[in-house]
Order: structure tokens, then sequence, then C-alpha cells
């Protein structure tokens, strides 16, 4: 049922009329005016695309500009895990760098979550922009790689269970007006449970998936640690690292001219203060890509060492 957050033990509430509530808002109201917004989801008002939904921007006078990401006709009436699995992760959970879940709607006809809009859309749409990566300043940039850190170490840390994302990528952080960074998408997060062996099968995007994934199957935070250090350098960059990302891993230092190759060649040339910066989390990030889980910095580490910057 479209809703606001509530407690997430009151996710999978169904009432008499086959609605899922997390609030105590009008949700059947919501679900009417969404569908007389997007004209019942005409193309027109979709703003994107993923494996299981599309997403759709809605002005609404009571909340006005949402996002709402629709589950595929395919999906919508067996709510796939994704869907529910987000449902669960973004319940109950409040931070400034994680993207505001306002409530969702599971119904016969149609299925979807309803989000706090973000301007700037994702991360991996503005870099790929030749006009908008260069308003995506060094300072900018460092800002983003901060905000990431930050909301994956509320969700390691001050969650109860923990969430480890398992999809940080460049698509799935999201960028407001400011260019203040949202984390998204919790299709495939998990939830560390003490009593659980918490193995699953392999998922996340190519690229940024942790290599012990591949054959351990087991999902710990150092999973998300190895994405972030994908994600940062590709921050820095513009660009994926793509197969250099191994030589950042077997690497004890980052030389002169190393640095120079990692940065992004569409902006100047950064002056000392931020230099300096850039060069800690150049380093950072490639620690996070060390093969061995074990030898990666916590998140918590980053996040401690970037606040103070």
């Amino acid at each position: 049922m479209c809703d606001k957050k509530r407690r997430a033990k009151d996710v999978e509430r169904r009432n008499d009329d086959g609605w899922l509530s997390i609030s105590m808002l009008d949700g059947k109201a919501l679900y009417r005016d969404i569908l007389n917004a997007t004209e019942e989801f005409d193309a027109r008002f979709c703003i994107g695309q993923g494996g299981h939904g599309s997403v759709y921007k809605v002005n609404l006078p009571s909340l006005g500009t949402i996002a709402v990401k629709r589950l595929h006709s395919s999906f919508e009436n067996t709510h796939p895990k994704s869907f529910m699995n987000e449902v669960r992760a973004l319940t109950g959970i409040k931070h400034r760098n994680i993207v505001n879940l306002y409530g969702y709607c599971s119904h016969v006809q149609h299925s979807f979550l309803v989000y706090e809009y973000m301007d700037r859309g994702s991360l991996s749409i503005v870099l790929s922009n030749e006009v908008e990566s260069k308003k995506l300043d060094w300072l900018k940039r460092v800002n983003i790689i901060k905000g990431v850190a930050f909301a994956l170490s509320y969700m390691h840390q001050d969650c109860s269970p923990p969430i480890v994302h398992r999809d940080i990528s460049s698509s799935n952080v999201l960028l407001d007006s400011e260019y203040e960074a949202r984390v998204s998408d919790f299709g495939i997060a998990k939830l560390l449970k003490p009593d659980s062996s918490n193995c699953t099968a392999l998922a996340g995007t190519y690229g940024y998936v942790a290599p012990e994934l591949a054959y351990t199957m087991k999902v710990t935070p150092m999973c998300d640690v190895y994405s972030f250090g994908v994600l940062a350098l590709e921050i820095i960059k513009g660009k994926h690292l793509g197969e250099y990302i191994t030589v950042l891993a077997n690497s004890s230092t980052i030389d002169h001219v190393q640095f120079s190759d990692l940065l992004d060649e569409r902006l100047p040339y950064p002056e000392d203060e931020v230099k300096e910066v850039l060069d800690f989390i150049i380093k950072i990030a490639s620690s996070c890509l060390v093969e061995t889980p074990k030898s990666r910095p916590t998140i918590q580490f980053i996040s401690h060492k970037l606040s103070t910057m």
C-alpha cells in the first residue's frame, strides 16, 4: 500500500482489502493519485528502467515530485524477492545519504515503491555526460564519495541487523540538486542475521562485485567495501577503471604518474589541498580492492578518516 514508513514489523501486515501497509496514510487515495498523475503509467512519464521495473517521475499536490518504481507486469502478481527485500531494508532506517522510501503499494493490478525524487538522477548518467561531468568538480566528487561511505558505515554498524547493500555502483547512487549522494536500489540487499549462514547466490553489477563471492557465496560487509573502492576510483577518474582495478589491487604504492592517470582529464588538475584528499582516497580505495577480504579496511575506518577531511 502507498504509505509512509513506520516500523519493520508492519511491513507485511495485510488488511482485508489485500493492501500491504507501512503507516497510517490513506494509501488507497495515494494509489489513485499516482495512477491519475501518470495516466496509468504512460511511457511519457518513465525516466528509467531496470531488471525488475521502471521508474516514473510523478508530481502530486500532496507530496510534490516523487519517483515511483513500478514492477514489470511479469512480476506484479508474484512479488519478487527484490520487492520485499527493498521494503524490509529501507523500512525503519533514516540517513541523509540513503534514498528515502515514502511507501509502497502491493495491489492485484500494480505494485510499486514510492521514493523521494532526485533531481540530477544517477551518478553514472552524470559522469557519462560531457557537460554535466564538468559541473562535478573535485570538491563535489569528494563529497559524493564521503556520502556513500557514511551511508555504508550507517548500514553496517548502526542498523540492527546490519545491512549489506551488495550492489553499490554508480547507477545506484542518486544525486539531489546540490549533488548530495543517496544510495539507492536495495533489491538484493542482505540483512545479516546472527543465526544465519548469510550465504546467497552471486548477484550484483559486473565490475563491482567482490571476487570472493564467486566461490564463497558468503555475504559480509567487506563485499560492500570492495564495491566502494571500485566506485570511489570511478568517481575520481570519471569512468569505471575496468581491468586496471586488478593492477591497483596488487600495488603497494601509488606514484605521481599513476595518480595523474587516475584523475578525470575533463577537470583541471587539483590544487594542493584537494590533491592531498584525492591522494588519500585513491590509496584507501585501492586497499579496498585487495583479494583477501580481511585485509581490506572497514567502511567505519574509511568513514572516520573521510569525516576529518
